[in-house]
């Protein structure tokens, strides 16, 4: 069990329970360091997000921050939607389904560890001359539901979203405004228009 209430609270969810754990023994045998980030269970390498456990309805994922990266000959790993430039996940609908997929997971982890290692980067490429804050990008890449809901706005309503999140000085406040628009960007609905 972990130390840190954070942790032990994430793994006492009952969705994906086993396969939460499971997920998090391989991560932690690799060298990874354990953190809660946006309320979810986060791996790190010297400080530099590396993956990220999700429960989701269907399935339970491992996401890498920078999997658009990684070699992925079989084609296995996700883009979680249209906006996700970085992010890529594996997805698992049982404890079985891991385990059998075990060493393909580590060969994963090893690869972002190098990544990481080697310094690299995602080219992050200019989306119709909008410029979106990494909470935006972050918030989207961690969300499916709101991807594709803001990927179904009109281009003049993700313009004004995108506007009004970068306008915050404070990644705090860009944080708060991106979880205060979430119903209505699944609304689809603009900033500037009423619930």
């Amino acid at each position: 069990m972990a130390n840190d209430p954070e942790v032990a609270d994430l793994l006492k969810q009952t969705s994906w329970q086993d396969e939460r754990r499971k997920l998090r023994d391989i991560l932690r045998d690799c060298g990874l360091e354990e953190r809660v980030k946006w309320g979810k269970l986060c791996y790190t390498y010297q400080d530099n997000n590396v993956a990220i456990i999700y429960g989701m309805k269907e399935s339970c994922a491992l996401g890498f921050f920078k999997g658009a990266l990684l070699e992925d000959q079989n084609g296995v790993l996700i883009q979680p939607g249209k906006h996700s430039q970085a992010m890529r996940r594996l997805h698992f609908e049982s404890l079985d389904e891991i385990e059998r997929g075990e060493d393909m997971i580590r060969r994963f982890i090893g690869r972002a560890i190098k990544a990481e290692q080697d310094g690299l980067q995602v080219a992050f490429t200019e989306k119709d001359n909008l410029d979106y804050p990494d909470e935006l990008q972050e918030a989207l890449d961690d969300d499916p539901e709101l991807a594709e809901a803001f990927d179904d706005l009109t281009p003049g309503r993700q313009r004004g979203w995108v506007l009004h999140f970068s306008s915050a000085k404070q990644s705090e406040t860009r944080l708060r405004r991106i979880d205060k628009a979430r119903s209505k960007i699944i609304a689809g609905k603009g900033w500037n228009e009423s619930s």
